[in-house]
């Protein structure tokens, strides 16, 4: 089994079994081990007619709330398959499989009990103010996630991205200036042009005018539907050339919004969501986009 006293006390093991250094870990676990045992109080309560007495049986081989936070943060930073990491735990790969989908949405809720947690829909302007009162600038951009490829054709087209040329699944991230995550639209499958996401998901009409949006050409139009404040830069008309100012203006705009491409890297740095999606169960791939930018969040949030 993995000899987690040894990764504990290294801040680089930490950094690249977990994703965490060793303080911020320390810093979630009392979240985690508060949603742990909410959790299991409502297991206890409804399970009044239990016949084995709580605590009975076999020892659970994560016997401590900081192992089991350790072992979720490692499978999603690691990505390793059931086997992979049913043979590292000394376990089973379906005990893994249970752990995973246990303790996953148990995360999830400790990074929201934490306030790390991207925004998934903002419904106004005064709201987007009252979350985020000294946003001047708001960077934002599609990413997309390779996922394997569907035996049903029409999964397939809908999946194919014509930019990856693969399958995919896709977001669009914004963040500050800071590199935060402010808000992660709900996956949508990588046919779905990036401007389209926006449209869908309305994100023009939330944030105010006096936030500067930084974008690319994928979202060429939006100025045109919204009363919104915009950096994009000027694509290359067809059968002509850009100007040299033109030319020296996209390297300017590029150079500033390379502060998304930065926090989108952050959330990447877990496997989960840059190795080719595998799991099976609805809806894992957008908790795991949603978890891992939460977790990008918890790692860059200064200390007060």
């Amino acid at each position: 089994m993995i000899n987690i006293k040894r990764a504990m006390r290294s801040n680089r093991i930490m950094k690249s079994l977990t994703g965490l250094s060793r303080s911020k870990f320390n810093s979630l676990l009392p979240y985690f081990e508060i949603i742990i045992k909410e959790e299991n109080g409502k297991t206890v309560k409804n399970n009044k007619n239990r016949q084995r007495a709580s605590g009975g049986g076999a020892k659970h081989t994560l016997a401590t709330t900081a192992l089991q936070l350790f072992y979720i943060l490692f499978y999603i930073k690691v990505y390793p398959t059931f086997d992979v990491a049913g043979f590292m735990f000394d376990v089973d790969r379906s005990q893994t499989n249970r752990w995973t989908h246990k303790l996953l949405p148990i995360l999830e809720k400790a990074l929201d009990r934490k306030m790390v947690l991207p925004k998934r829909k903002i419904e106004s302007v005064s709201e987007f103010i009252a979350l985020f009162p000294n946003t001047k600038d708001i960077f934002i951009d599609g990413t997309e996630r390779v996922v394997q490829r569907s035996v049903d054709y029409k999964k397939q087209k809908l999946n194919y991205s014509g930019k990856k040329k693969k399958h995919t699944v896709k977001n669009i991230v914004a963040n500050d200036e800071n590199r935060r995550i402010l808000f992660v639209t709900p996956t949508v499958k990588g046919s779905m042009h990036d401007k389209k996401i926006y449209d869908k998901y309305t994100i023009g009409d939330f944030i105010p005018n006096t936030t500067t949006q930084w974008v690319d050409i994928g979202f060429i139009g939006i100025d045109k539907k919204y009363d919104i404040d915009i950096q994009m830069p000027k694509k290359k008309p067809k059968g002509k050339e850009l100007t040299y100012e033109e030319k020296e203006n996209n390297k300017i705009i590029s150079s500033i919004r390379v502060i998304n491409e930065n926090a989108i890297g952050g959330i990447k740095r877990l496997r989960c969501v840059s190795d080719i999606y595998r799991n099976k169960k609805a809806n894992i791939e957008d908790k795991f986009m949603i978890i891992s930018a939460g977790i990008w969040n918890h790692e860059i949030e200064k200390v007060a």
